[in-house]
């Protein structure tokens, strides 16, 4: 089936938050919200997401019938497809996934994701699957390095995506991996992610919430929450949660 429509906005406050609106005023998509510029963009843990030009804001607003511990699955597909969208542009060896949704450039951040979902009016949960990629700068000042894809591009290729143009793409990829996953269910989905990821096993810290905890990454459960072993031996399932790999946080 063809990707999801584009919605492009030249201005909006966050396409989460659109997505939202939409959602609980009776849409189902699915449909792309995409935004040349967006004032209050939200990444995790009420964080700021820095909205610079040139930069690609989007969010996957859609309906699911699945349960909300199911639906969270979607976060694997998203990191996925913005992988495969950097792959257009830089080498393939530079992109790495960091648990969960982290897409990185040669170990650096690239992108986010945020998923947010509700009941819906009509059935199901809507979900808004928020997703940025720096396409043409990266913010300064973060807490773990931030890059964008202008600094990896690869020899062939002298300049990085339009807004549009990423736009499009994103939405392609997406649509492969959302049909694999609702077709033959998340262990392909895994699969692929795993194939992605670093640093999934050995030293870890997870900050969550107001408790942080220290172990050993032993890998992912089947439902993609992160393994810690922690010093008294026992195993400590993290399904959310900042997670630093290989170094205290």
């Amino acid at each position: 089936m063809p990707a999801a429509p584009i919605l492009l906005l030249d201005q909006t406050d966050s396409t989460n938050a659109e997505a939202r609106r939409r959602a609980e005023a009776g849409e189902t998509g699915p449909l792309w919200i995409v935004a040349r510029r967006q004032s209050g963009g939200r990444g995790r843990r009420g964080r700021q997401w820095e909205s610079q030009d040139g930069n690609l804001f989007s969010t996957l607003l859609q309906v699911t019938q699945k349960s909300p511990a199911e639906a969270a699955q979607v976060t694997f597909v998203a990191a996925l497809a913005v992988a495969d969208l950097l792959d257009g542009w830089a080498p393939p060896s530079l992109v790495t996934i960091k648990w969960p949704n982290d897409v990185m450039l040669a170990g650096d951040k690239a992108s986010g994701v945020l998923v947010e979902s509700g009941t819906h009016e009509g059935g199901g949960l809507w979900l808004a699957v928020g997703i940025g990629v720096n396409l043409a700068s990266a913010p300064m000042g973060t807490e773990r390095p931030a890059t964008a894809l202008v600094h990896h591009l690869r020899g062939d290729v002298t300049a990085p995506p339009s807004v549009e143009v990423a736009a499009a793409r994103l939405a392609e990829a997406f649509d492969v991996w959302m049909t694999r996953w609702e077709t033959l269910g998340f262990q392909p989905i895994l699969d692929a992610w795993r194939a992605r990821t670093t640093g999934l096993e050995g030293p870890a810290t997870a900050r969550l919430g107001r408790e942080t905890v220290e172990g050993r990454a032993e890998g992912v459960a089947p439902d993609g929450a992160l393994k810690l072993r922690l010093a008294d031996g026992s195993l400590r399932l993290i399904s959310a949660g900042d997670v630093f790999f290989g170094e205290a946080a």
